[in-house]
């Protein structure tokens, strides 16, 4: 049988996998002209880690990446919020890894036959029966899987009158800093901003900053460095490391709930199904959880047993309750960070000072307790 995966992002690559070695035929799209991604580091949680382990890349990831606990959350004058106690926290959960995002594409791509995978290719129209206009004409395919994020085309043919995506008032960047020691994984919440990084396998920092803003507004390198420059060791540094070219902004999106991420022979997966905000870390790791439930439960269909609409809808009672579960949980959390309120501040601080470690440690379990 025939997949056709609209777009070649980790959750698109993953699909494809996934699908191929349970025996389908796979073709992925993507219009950009190349399978890129640059100056961006990832952290890939537990849950994420069983997933790709699931698709047999959990010792290629492993290879290539640092394991990385989160130490805890500071404020900006460097006052511990929390400090997690790291080896319960693994016990618990499980490694959190990080890595270069170039470098997991990589392998995900070199999971994949190469003939299978074709750049500058731009979808117009996907309709419920698997059939997909593109710009090299028209094809068919068992199934179609719409990972094309979070302006996806595959959403707006076949859910028109769905919510578009929402601006949720805070922009993101992104940058790897020049190698540096550092405690570990920290984020460090102020009020309407914060900052976080995480040190990678080969000594450079990612680091990554989010902050209040209008929609659309372009902040470079110098403002950044105006906002931080407060802020507590090693953040200033990290920030005087980066280059003004190597700096991604993005501004913050959630998708709207859907009532179904399926259509037919059509399922989206990952930021088409259910973008949301990166407070918890969480929209790679969902998508490769997606990956892996959808070509399990399309495994009737290919067998012959059961019709690939109705494999498609237990995809869909099996992924939508949980991620839209964590879109809300990230939801919320950005809302108590990003409110712009001394007094909320204060308040939401001296809880998170006397919050037990293992109390924190016991909250990330419906997020990370996934197995394939």
């Amino acid at each position: 049988m025939h997949a056709l995966i609209i777009g070649g992002g980790i959750g698109g690559l993953a699909a494809a996998i996934a699908l191929h070695r349970h025996g389908w035929q796979v073709r992925v799209l993507e219009q950009a002209p190349a399978f890129t991604e640059v100056g961006a580091g990832l952290s890939i949680q537990p849950n994420a880690l069983r997933a790709l382990e699931a698709l047999g890349l959990g010792d290629q990831v492993r290879a290539h990446a640092l394991a990385d606990a989160p130490v805890g959350i500071r404020r900006a004058d460097g006052t511990w919020l929390i400090r997690n106690d790291i080896d319960r926290l693994t016990r618990r959960h499980g490694p959190w890894l990080t890595l270069h995002r170039a470098d997991l594409l990589a392998i995900l791509h070199q999971a994949l036959p190469p003939e299978s995978l074709e750049t500058g290719v731009q979808v117009h129209q996907v309709r419920p029966d698997g059939t997909v206009t593109h710009t090299d004409g028209t094809c068919t395919a068992d199934v179609v899987v719409g990972a094309d994020g979070v302006h996806s085309a595959t959403r707006r043919s076949l859910w028109p009158d769905a919510p578009p995506p929402r601006y949720v008032g805070y922009t993101t960047w992104r940058m790897i800093a020049a190698a540096r020691p550092v405690e570990g994984s920290v984020e460090t919440w102020g009020q309407g901003q914060r900052f976080g990084y995480a040190p990678m396998a080969d000594g450079r920092v990612y680091c990554y900053a989010m902050a209040n803003a209008t929609q659309g507004t372009t902040i470079g390198m110098a403002d950044l460095r105006r906002r931080f420059a407060g802020w507590h060791h090693p953040i200033p540094a990290l920030l005087d490391t980066g280059s003004p070219d190597a700096v991604l902004q993005h501004d913050t999106y959630e998708l709207p709930d859907l009532d179904t991420y399926v259509a037919g022979r059509v399922a989206l997966l990952g930021d088409a199904a259910h973008a949301m905000t990166p407070n918890l870390g969480q929209g790679a790791g969902q998508a490769l959880e997606d990956a892996v439930v959808l070509a399990r439960s399309l495994e009737a269909a290919r067998l012959g047993d059961t019709p690939v609409a109705e494999a498609l809808r237990a995809y869909d009672r099996a992924r939508r309750p949980r991620t839209q579960m964590i879109a809300r949980r990230s939801r919320r959390l950005g809302e108590m960070v990003h409110r712009a309120s001394t007094p909320f501040a204060v308040a939401r601080d001296t809880a998170m000072r006397i919050t037990p470690s293992s109390v924190v440690a016991r909250s990330m379990t419906p997020v990370l307790s996934w197995t394939a």
